[in-house]
């Protein structure tokens, strides 16, 4: 039988998601996410249907028109009885919302997320004469603005990777087994992280078999399913291969043999776990930044642009599609640069 990999299976678990949401919203929709299945991932089209969801609850609850009505009552003419108004409304109520006993809020960027889900859904109906309205295009997409880069200094990620290494002189008892069971992981994949410059779900996604060690490269599932050969250094090297080490005293549970990373119960380590691990050695270097695995990477792209100033590499190497969201991250590197020039040049000697 031929091995799954993380990222089929996660298609998988994804897909069979979709079709328990897809039950909950009007039938029409299916249309919609039949019609990008080709171009999307499966884990865009369940944000896109959780999405979609979001916006007839809103109706459902807020709008007169529609009271007494179940979710799955409504037919495709809903969306023409929709005007501008209701949609500012409706990003009005996504900043802060109930949901169920939780309260949801959402920043610029999930604002933008659901306006666009909602402008793809809309598009489609239109594109069809199905509808004969489209308010989306009336109503402004929320403006993201760009955070400042969050990365950790050359000195702290030395100082990071030796605190990991020598953590343990400092513990005793169960904290000081606990640690020493986990060393060598950890070091091994903050160092993949901060040498490599791959996002979390790539790094979890691993699989034994994806690291060569003749060329010095790891096999990686970017997003929307492209595979890309990512290669690293000496030190990252030594840390694998000293956690390999450890990796074959372990015996996985079921299904999870080929797994890179395991976790504490002998299953391939998760997202969260990756991020609460990163978040507990960080705040032993720094208290003022906010680290997490993702600020492992702007590391990374910010050493890498600063040694090689070549920004199209950063994009390639860190599997962005469009240079430009490189050039955003990175663009106050390019401003630094440009303020040394006014002292390179001098118009007279002193």
């Amino acid at each position: 039988m031929d091995r799954v990999t993380y990222h089929e299976q996660m298609n998988i678990d994804n897909t069979l998601r979709l079709r328990e949401v897809l039950r909950t919203l009007p039938d029409f929709c299916r249309d919609y996410f039949r019609s990008i299945d080709a171009t999307t991932s499966a884990k865009t089209r369940i944000s896109y249907a959780y999405d979609i969801r979001i916006f007839f609850e809103f109706l459902l609850s807020e709008n007169p028109a529609f009271k007494g009505m179940k979710m799955t009552d409504f037919t495709v003419d809903v969306l023409d009885q929709i005007k501008a108004v209701d949609l500012e409304e409706y990003e009005e109520y996504l900043k802060v919302y109930k949901n169920g006993k939780r309260v949801e809020t959402n920043g610029e960027r999930g604002l933008k997320r659901k306006i666009s889900a909602l402008r793809s859904f809309y598009a489609y109906y239109f594109k069809r004469e199905m509808i004969s309205t489209n308010p989306t295009v009336l109503i402004d997409v929320p403006k993201v603005h760009q955070k400042s880069i969050i990365r950790l200094d050359t000195d702290e990620v030395a100082m990071l990777l030796d605190y990991i290494e020598h953590a343990g002189d400092s513990l005793t008892g169960q904290s000081k087994a606990f640690y020493e069971k986990t060393k060598e992981r950890d070091l091994a994949l903050i160092t993949l992280l901060l040498g490599t410059g791959i996002r979390v779900s790539e790094c979890v996604g691993l699989d034994v078999e994806d690291i060569d060690f003749k060329n010095y490269g790891i096999t990686v599932t970017r997003k929307g399913g492209n595979q890309m050969t990512v290669y690293f250094g000496q030190e990252v090297a030594d840390a694998l291969q000293k956690y390999l080490e450890v990796r074959k005293g372990i015996t996985p549970l079921a299904g999870h043999e080929h797994a890179l990373f395991y976790s504490i119960q002998n299953r391939r380590i998760g997202v969260q776990a990756v991020e609460n691990l990163v978040k507990k050695y960080a705040r032993q270097i720094t208290t003022t930044k906010k680290i997490t695995p993702h600020k492992l990477r702007s590391t990374y792209g910010t050493a890498l642009y600063q040694e090689t100033g070549d920004i199209y590499l950063v994009a390639d190497v860190l599997g962005h599609k469009d240079v430009n969201t490189t050039k955003k991250h990175y663009a106050a590197l390019d401003e630094n640069r440009r303020r040394m020039a006014a002292s390179a040049v001098r118009l007279r000697e002193a």
